[in-house]
């Protein structure tokens, strides 16, 4: 089936239990089960099912089926909110002492994550341009578990290279893991070309009407944890937390995805809640659609910001000179560069939030992935906890303005925009 067709009809086609046509909110936290044996079963992962809520529900069982198809991979696991899916997707191979090797060019709140955190447990992440995949390579060591980046990242939008950092993860053996919340698997199916874990904030784009948190963790299952076995002992060695289980050796493929609900959900605890992935799935259905206009309206915008004579410099894809534009159109469907617009306006900080307070339609919220087109200063907001000299680095400069595009019209969305740059 086309995508189109399988963000509809993907997993179960109606709830067993009711004939309901679509999933309805399994709003519970306990599960009947049939005899003692069945119950020692489920608890020591000889049998698949229901345990207790934290660990699984049957309104997100269907979320997950239908992320794990739309991006090709084994298995996934919803969880309750972005955050906890990169850190739980991370803990998942990584304990204190170990590294991994990431894009810097990230979402300020995930920088914050791997700089400071992370650092607190004992794990450190290193930095390195993305431009160049060999960095990857040369700032790794034989603590290094996985290489991480940001398929289209907030808010500078500088594509990351799937296929070629893929090439340099397989060729040292650690597993590539990105981060797809703003292209979205309707534009990009990161697995595809080569990662082997993909991560979401399902809160943004995935649900589509800012109305639920959620995160999720696909696994393509394509990571061959047992050709190192010394560098994944927590995937290859005795777990003492679950009965001294062997991960790759009772499940093979699904060995990543199994652990990481039998570990970190079940003992972080950061489950998905049901009428959360109830709404998940609901916005699935009209994710192409959605981001079909989303993009279309975001491509108008930095068409018109281009030109502007209050803007030092227009961020989009399709604008693109160093090799972006070609990037997108290699790893995203249709033509399409995604829905976020950066611009530099000229005045820095104190032009930046005047652009902001000035808008009228758009919404000043910390958010992205809206169905309502949004507006923040990074600097002064999302990135101020960032050093500015790692700012600077990452292309966010004190004028940027990140924009979400959303489904308006959009000659109501350049009338907006115009309207608040003549305030500066």
């Amino acid at each position: 089936m086309h995508f189109e067709t399988k963000s509809i009809h993907s997993g179960q086609k109606y709830d067993p239990s009711t004939g309901s046509a679509i999933t309805p909110i399994h709003q519970n936290v306990s599960f009947q089960f049939e005899s003692a044996a069945q119950a020692a079963d489920r608890f020591s992962l000889d049998e698949f099912g229901q345990i207790y809520a934290r660990m699984g529900n049957p309104t997100v069982d269907q979320f997950e089926a239908r992320m794990a198809e739309l991006d090709g991979g084994v298995g996934a696991l919803g969880l309750a909110s972005g955050m906890t899916a990169i850190a739980y997707a991370i803990m998942n191979i990584c304990k204190a002492g170990d590294n991994f090797v990431t894009s810097r060019n990230l979402y300020g709140g995930v920088s914050n994550l791997f700089m400071n955190i992370f650092k607190d447990y004992g794990i450190e992440a290193r930095f390195v341009d993305h431009n160049n995949p060999e960095n990857f390579k040369n700032a790794m060591d034989d603590k290094t578990k996985l290489f991480f980046g940001e398929v289209l990242p907030n808010p500078r939008l500088n594509i990351f290279p799937i296929e070629e950092v893929s090439k340099v993860a397989k060729e040292v053996g650690v597993p590539l893991i990105v981060d797809n919340t703003c292209a979205t698997p309707a534009l990009c199916r990161p697995i595809e070309l080569g990662a082997d874990i993909v991560v979401y904030s399902a809160t943004k784009y995935l649900g589509g009407h800012a109305n639920a948190m959620a995160g999720m963790v696909v696994d393509s299952g394509n990571f061959d944890w047992s050709k190192n076995p010394d560098r994944f002992p927590m995937m290859t060695q005795p777990d003492p937390s679950l009965h001294g289980i062997e991960w790759i050796k009772k499940f093979g493929k699904l060995a990543y995805i199994v652990k990481l609900r039998a570990t970190m959900l079940r003992d972080f605890g950061g489950c998905l809640a049901p009428m959360n992935a109830y709404l998940m799935n609901q916005g699935l259905e009209t994710l192409s659609l959605r981001m079909e206009k989303h993009c279309k309206n975001a491509k108008k915008v930095a068409e018109f910001l281009q030109n502007h004579p209050k803007v030092e410099n227009t961020v989009y894809p399709s604008l693109a000179t160093d090799g972006t534009k070609e990037l997108a159109e290699k790893q995203f469907d249709n033509g399409y560069y995604g829905a976020m617009v950066g611009m530099d306006v000229k005045g820095g900080t104190e032009a930046g939030k005047k652009v902001v307070e000035s808008l009228k339609m758009f919404y000043h919220v910390a958010h992205i992935g809206d169905v309502r087109s949004m507006a923040i200063h990074p600097a002064s907001t999302t990135h101020s906890q960032i050093p500015a000299k790692e700012r600077e680095k990452a292309g966010i400069t004190d004028g940027y303005v990140r924009l979400c595009i959303g489904i308006e019209h959009a000659d109501d969305i350049i009338a907006d925009l115009s309207q608040a740059l003549d305030k500066i």
